[in-house]
């Protein structure tokens, strides 16, 4: 009996020991596991230290590409068209007969010119030699300037010519058309040409005459026109706080064409800001806002930011990110304003 009871005795307390262990080891488990849980919660992140580096000051307008000069060829009087001795496309020079037109009333102003000049000849003759009055003389005088500004005119719009070289752009007439309204014909300078900006009161003492300006054209993609700033408009829009800017391109072989589209790229010089990788800008939705994470002493803080130009695979700051800084590149989408982070890499 007593050898019996012993051994229920053993077995009890060996029972007992083995359930304490499996306790024991059941709450060391569910310990881990919920360290383990803790430490995933707690995002990784990449982050990288910006810098402060000089960055040129471009900024770029759309503009159309005008000619250098336009003029319209027309009459000053209604007059019938004889012929137009040329046609859209034509290349033209300064003083190059252009369009003829009914030349009925010439001669019959020739001859009153010819013979109030007789007249006045005359008369000036014999009051060289004492006959006549000086009166007289001065009369004849008026008549005769004002025939020969009447002639003259007739003339000048009788055979109109280019006052420019250029291209013929427009043509509304045909021979034997009336003119009326609109010019017979436009001839437009296309070298060089001109394209047209509209600068920020800011800059008026960053542009100067003579300063070298970038062009490009969609019609070329990323090909390069260099031009030149002609004229500087003296007077400020007070409505845009804008002002004009006239930028010459060469184009002596005649590829750029008025209306074609532009991109003017000005250079204001540089200054120093901090540039930061486009990785690390966080666009908010639906407000167009941008944000970028920045790292400090494990923990990261939201910054709203304001961004310049792009620099290839970075982008300038204005404003939100200090020089030095450690700015988060990768992991942003589990952030929240400071949370706790854990660094995997910094570059």
């Amino acid at each position: 009996m007593s050898n019996r009871f012993a051994i229920s005795a053993c077995s009890a307390a060996i029972i007992v020991l083995c359930g304490a262990m499996t306790s024991c080891g059941s709450k060391e488990d569910s310990s881990t596991e919920v360290a383990q849980e803790k430490a995933e919660e707690i995002p990784n992140v990449e982050i990288r230290q910006v810098h402060m580096q000089n960055v040129d000051q471009l900024v770029s307008y759309t503009a159309t590409i005008d000619a250098y000069k336009t003029n319209n060829i027309t009459t000053s009087t209604v007059n019938r068209i004889k012929s137009i001795l040329v046609e859209v496309g034509d290349h033209v020079q300064k003083g190059q007969k252009l369009v003829v037109l009914d030349n009925v009333n010439i001669d019959q102003l020739k001859v009153r010119l010819d013979n109030t000049e007789r007249e006045y000849n005359r008369a000036l003759e014999l009051f060289n030699i004492g006959g006549g009055t000086k009166q007289s003389v001065d009369q004849l005088k008026t008549e005769l300037d004002a025939a020969r500004r009447q002639y003259d005119n007739m003339v000048e719009n009788t055979i109109l010519v280019s006052p420019i070289t250029g291209v013929v752009t427009a043509r509304n007439y045909d021979a034997g058309d009336m003119t009326s309204a609109n010019p017979i014909l436009t001839v437009e300078q296309i070298v060089p040409v001109k394209v047209l900006v509209n600068v920020s009161e800011s800059e008026f003492t960053k542009v100067h005459k003579g300063m070298k300006v970038p062009v490009y054209l969609d019609v070329y993609g990323d090909e390069e026109f260099t031009g030149s700033v002609e004229l500087i408009h003296p007077r400020i829009d007070p409505t845009s706080r804008t002002f004009t800017v006239e930028i010459d391109i060469p184009n002596r072989n005649e590829r750029v064409r008025p209306g074609m589209f532009a991109r003017v790229v000005m250079n204001y010089g540089t200054e120093e800001r901090v540039v930061v990788p486009d990785r690390a800008i966080v666009k908010q939705t639906g407000s167009g806002e941008k944000f970028v994470y920045v790292y400090k002493d494990g923990h990261v803080t939201y910054n709203k930011v304001e961004i310049g130009q792009r620099l290839g695979d970075s982008y300038e700051l204005l404003s939100g990110v200090d020089n030095g800084a450690e700015v988060v590149i990768s992991g942003q989408t589990r952030l929240n304003n400071g949370m706790k982070v854990n660094v995997i890499g910094n570059k």
